[in-house]
């Protein structure tokens, strides 16, 4: 594997130092390709993107809060993993799952998982824990409830948002790149991007992408390793389209840097780079995934569609988390875990799309289904009694004897059925100009899932229930740069079982409808754009009452107000950020003790600042910074345990030349220039510490 990656980096090298030794040209000709590819490389952020069936929307004509990063900004600021790449939006923040190197993300103060993250709006099909982005032309970020515009996620989150992803796809400008780069403290990679179309009219197009990345993060001792390829292929006709896109993904980290629980009190982050993992812990993850599409159109106005989407995915790992017992020394017990898996999904979609008059009112209707089913097949081994370590000196222990096992560890049978299927109809009607718009619709859902236990693999639960998810969306457009819009519209998730301890043992819950209630402003106009919104969410939650009766009775809430803005307000200043706001509260909890009280790991601010300026005393250069802030949050429900705000500071630089009149770009980053020590998250009631500072450094080549 190390040969291999040796051969792609120097192979990559190679072709740029080639480039470079031409020499640089000082014709009008060069300065303006140094032009197009600073220009081309400019950081992007765009309101709209794929808000779910209703297809692809600006984000100026719909009563929803989303935003598109590009894949320039993917490649400017060196992102390994969508948590990297979605650092750049201020109302989310990301954690990790509990016990392993799972990306989640925090979003109007729900979490995402990251098997519930989309790939052209279908679920079950993104690699489960991690994504590299280097596949992906667009990262998009839909903020709130969506149950109706994507259906129920299969992980039963996403209630404060989504992340959908778009493949790379070949334009008519043909691309060759090359890129090599080095992250602290000895992670090197190598990346490979062309896109060619053919036909006589361009109709066929095909776009490849491999990269392969290995060594030392700037975490001690922990080791990365991601290979990554992927192919979109698609063809254009005059009425029909359609699209294949396919990608492989390999991850191994070792030693990662493990969570932490607090008991009693919040301990002092350790220092910044410091590593409280074992030795023999590591995650490896593999992942085969795609998409295929079709679009007919079957008159002007009418327009048929398919997609139908799969992964096959395996992981095994051995785990450590740690539990404080004195935060003041940072004493703590842990225990080994191992945790095999492998998940088969295949995920479906279709409809008809049809445009209409009635009068002087405008009709867009959709109507259509969709399906999703996963399979997995999982096992666990554990062990106990646990052993000693300390945060602050980590003693480093052999390998524990698991003691406790679920499943076979080397013939996994299966634990998890999911079965989700639902049917859709909307319509928007427009009227006046299109400066009035009204979306109605309504999703009926129907989520089955069958439990198998880890002793037998016979079944021992089922989950059979339905559920109807309406939509109501308002746009009032006063100008053409300008929009007002209101929604109402639901999560869903599966409803709980009563656990086994209560008196009405296995009784199954309705689905959970967790209603937002949004309404806000956009402004777009000259390359600049800002959403302010204001919503509320409300999410039902279930417990054992005093009488041992297992209910469905209180919730929890969350208020926020929401401000996006990006654009480039002078010419080669550009800007990425905002804030947000959240009050959360748990209501109608266990005898009142917890009412009022804030939820776990929701910050009550977060701002970010992005910007970007083009030198003009120096052509072909930009600086950038970024500053981002994340306000207190508690790590226990009865809030007593408070995480302090944080700040960071990244800055970076890159530079545009020629090289044998080929545009090669320089790149130079610091994330955490200050290299702090803090806790990022507290999430799920344990601490995630942030990353130390991190400097990248990489090379392009357009060939």
């Amino acid at each position: 594997m190390k040969s291999r990656r040796l051969s792609l980096l120097a192979a990559a090298s190679g072709l740029v130092l080639s480039a470079s030794a031409h020499g640089q040209t000082a014709s009008t000709d060069a300065q303006e390709i140094i032009v197009s590819a600073q220009k081309t490389n400019q950081t992007q952020v765009s309101q709209g993107g794929q808000v779910g069936v209703l297809g692809d929307k600006d984000g100026l004509d719909v009563p929803f809060n989303i935003r598109s990063y590009s894949s320039a900004l993917i490649l400017n600021q060196q992102s390994e993993t969508l948590g990297q790449v979605l650092q750049n939006d201020p109302s989310v923040r990301t954690t990790l799952g509990y016990g392993n190197s799972s990306e989640q993300f925090i979003i109007r103060g729900y979490p995402l998982y990251g098997d519930d993250v989309s790939i052209d709006g279908l679920y079950g099909v993104t690699p489960r824990q991690l994504v590299s982005p280097e596949l992906y032309d667009s990262v998009q970020i839909l903020n709130g409830a969506s149950a109706f515009l994507n259906g129920a996620a299969p992980g039963g989150s996403g209630i404060g948002g989504g992340v959908n992803l778009e493949f790379k796809r070949a334009t008519d400008t043909p691309l060759t790149r090359l890129t090599v780069g080095f992250t602290q403290s000895s992670i090197f990679q190598g990346s490979a991007d062309v896109g060619r179309r053919f036909g006589d009219n361009n109709e066929f197009g095909v776009r490849l992408n491999a990269m392969e990345r290995e060594g030392d993060s700037a975490v001690d001792g922990e080791h990365h390793q991601t290979n990554l390829i992927g192919g979109s292929f698609d063809w254009r006709g005059d009425r029909i389209r359609a699209t294949l896109d396919v990608g492989y993904q390999r991850d191994i980290v070792d030693r990662e840097r493990p969570e932490v629980f607090a008991t009693g009190a919040i301990p002092k982050a350790p220092s910044a780079g410091s590593n409280y993992g074992q030795d023999w812990t590591f995650t490896d993850l593999r992942d085969y995934f795609g998409v295929a599409g079709i679009e007919y159109d079957i008159a002007d106005h009418v327009t048929a569609y398919a997609k139908a989407g799969l992964r096959d995915g395996t992981e095994r790992g051995n785990y450590s988390s740690v539990t404080l017992t004195d935060a003041a020394t940072g004493d703590g017990t842990a225990y080994g875990f191992y945790v095999p898996r492998h998940d088969d999904n295949e995920s479906v979609e279709g409809g008809i799309r049809a445009q209409f008059a009635t009068g002087f009112v405008k009709n867009e209707i959709n109507v259509g289904g969709s399906s999703i089913w996963e399979l997995g097949r999982y096992a666990y081994s554990f062990s106990y009694p646990t052993y000693d370590t300390n945060i602050y000196n980590t003693p480093q222990v052999p390998l524990p004897v698991n003691t406790f096992k679920g499943g076979n560890l080397t013939d996994l049978f299966p634990i998890n059925r999911t079965s989700m299927q639902s049917v859709f109809f909307s319509d928007t009607m427009s009227a006046f100009d299109d400066r009035f718009q009204v979306i109605a619709g309504a999703r009926q859902q129907y989520i089955k899932v069958i439990g198998y236990s880890y002793a037998d693999g016979l079944e021992d639960s089922r989950y059979d229930k339905s559920a109807l998810s309406p939509v109501v969306g308002l746009v009032f457009k006063p100008t053409a740069e300008t929009s007002v819009y209101f929604n109402r519209i639901e999560g869903l998730a599966q409803g709980p079982v009563a656990p086994s301890t209560a008196s009405n043992a296995n009784q199954i819950f309705s689905p959970y409808r967790s209603v937002q209630y949004e309404t806000g402003g956009k402004y777009e106009t000259n390359g600049i754009s800002a959403t302010l919104a204001f919503y509320q969410i409300e999410q039902p939650s279930a417990y054992t009452n005093a009488a041992n009766l297992f209910v469905v009775n209180g919730s929890q809430r969350n208020r926020g107000i929401e401000l996006n803005v990006s654009g480039e307000p002078l010419p080669g200043l550009r800007l990425i950020g905002g804030g947000t706001y959240i009050t959360t509260a748990q209501l109608d909890t266990l005898g009142g003790s917890m009412d009022g009280k804030q939820a776990i790991g929701v910050p009550d601010y977060t701002l970010n600042a992005n910007v970007e300026y083009d030198l003009p005393f120096v052509e072909g250069a930009t600086v950038t910074g970024r500053v981002t802030y994340t306000g207190s949050q508690y790590a226990d429900a009865a809030n007593t345990l408070k995480v302090s705000d944080w700040t960071t500071l990244d800055l970076g630089a890159r530079y545009v030349f020629l090289a044998a009149r080929n545009p090669v770009t320089l790149r130079f980053g610091v994330d955490n220039v200050t290299d702090d020590a803090y806790w990022a998250s507290a999430f799920g009631g344990y601490l995630v510490q942030g990353a130390p500072r991190t400097f990248r450094l990489s090379a392009s080549v357009d060939l």
